[in-house]
């Protein structure tokens, strides 16, 4: 199974994975057109393997199957786990939504899955499909200096990738006016596509009026009231509605590091986007807030990630795997750094870096954001 927020290259993996299947009794389906959905939607189940045999698929052999979006048939799940049950199938799917794909199938197909997600590239992948050369970052807190080298060789790049995001299709387009038409389309998709399809709402315009307002508070703390007021929603709706986008990779809250409850915000969360080229379509940030919103994408797949926070407001943008204190600064400086170690101090954190996006004059001990990849 392959999740992940539309566009972000499943279809493609999909038929990769199946091309690489040896031989010919394999076969493809895309559940976005009707006559494949028509297909899988006949009551009897044992008519739907007499299709695929029609079809050409040899039935007494092991057989393929790929199904794409399947989010979009209701009664898929009920299908595939009768079809895997009585026949010699292996099936690949894809879906849009992590909460149909983990709770949906875990109640019927347990022990016979494995669940990827996919995400939008992230800077190492993204200077891959950009065939530029690079040594992967590793272990991010390794380097101790700023790396002046690779920063020259590559900042072009990676303020590219911070201004457009890393969806497959929008990093390989030409020209700055083709990727945010793209990345509008994606949007654009995800509201009339994705979430119509889950949930029956008759106003497109409530939605994307409250996808755009949290695009303008990336980095920010949740204040669902606040949120309500301004959407015209209820708070219970504005609620709901964000963990729709969460559980279809629109949005990722990112919770508080509670160590010491007594000294933090409780259960406040932070907002971030699954991409820079849709924030940047949808809303006017500050570049801080672009940067903080890019680094968050690129070490999410380095390890659980909380932020801390004290009731006087001061904070550290990310507690990486409970045991590194992470702050992002545009141009960061030696004056940086105290506020660093004593705030780090007070949350127990022992380990702590900077994380900068452009070079600065006189200080070195920083981590330069396009080294996490």
């Amino acid at each position: 199974m392959l999740t992940g927020l539309r566009r972000s290259g499943k279809t493609t993996l999909l038929n990769l994975l199946l091309s690489d299947i040896p031989g010919e009794n394999k076969i493809y389906f895309d559940l976005e057109k009707l006559n494949n959905r028509e297909l899988f939607s006949q009551k009897n189940y044992d008519h739907i393997l007499d299709s695929l045999g029609e079809m050409g698929l040899n039935l007494k052999r092991k057989m393929y199957i790929a199904l794409d979006e399947i989010q979009l048939l209701p009664n898929i799940v009920s299908i595939i786990k009768y079809l895997y049950d009585h026949n010699d199938i292996k099936f690949l799917v894809t879906g849009s939504s992590s909460y149909y794909l983990k709770n949906l199938f875990s109640e019927s197909l347990a022990g016979r899955k494995l669940i990827f997600e996919l995400f939008p590239l992230d800077f190492g992948e993204f200077l891959t499909f950009k065939n530029v050369r690079f040594n992967p970052g590793g272990d991010i807190l390794a380097a101790r200096e700023f790396n002046a080298p690779e920063y020259q060789r590559v900042r072009a790049l990676y303020e590219e990738y911070i201004a457009y995001g890393g969806f497959p299709e929008v990093v390989l387009a030409a020209s700055a006016k083709q990727k945010k038409d793209l990345a509008q389309d994606i949007i654009s998709s995800y509201v009339s596509v994705d979430i119509k399809s889950f949930v029956d709402f008759r106003d497109e315009r409530n939605i994307y009026n409250l996808i755009k307002l949290l695009a303008s508070r990336i980095g920010c703390r949740l204040d669902y009231s606040k949120l309500a007021s301004l959407a015209g929603l209820s708070r219970i709706t504005v609620m709901d509605y964000l963990d729709l986008f969460e559980k279809t990779y629109l949005i990722s809250r990112l919770p508080v590091f509670t160590k010491n409850p007594g000294r933090e915000i409780a259960k406040a969360q932070k907002l971030y986007f699954c991409d820079n080229g849709l924030v940047n379509v949808l809303a006017q940030n500050s570049g801080g807030a672009q940067f903080e919103n890019a680094v968050f994408n690129q070490l999410r797949g380095h390890g659980e990630l909380r932020y801390y926070a004290l009731k006087t407001g001061r904070e550290i943008d990310f507690i990486l795997n409970k045991q590194t204190a992470l702050e992002c600064k545009e141009t960061p400086t030696a004056q940086d750094m105290p506020p660093l170690s004593a705030l780090a101090k007070v949350a127990g954190i022992k380990k702590y870096r900077l994380i900068g996006r452009r070079a600065s004059p006189k200080f070195s001990g920083f981590i330069w954001g396009g080294m996490i990849r």
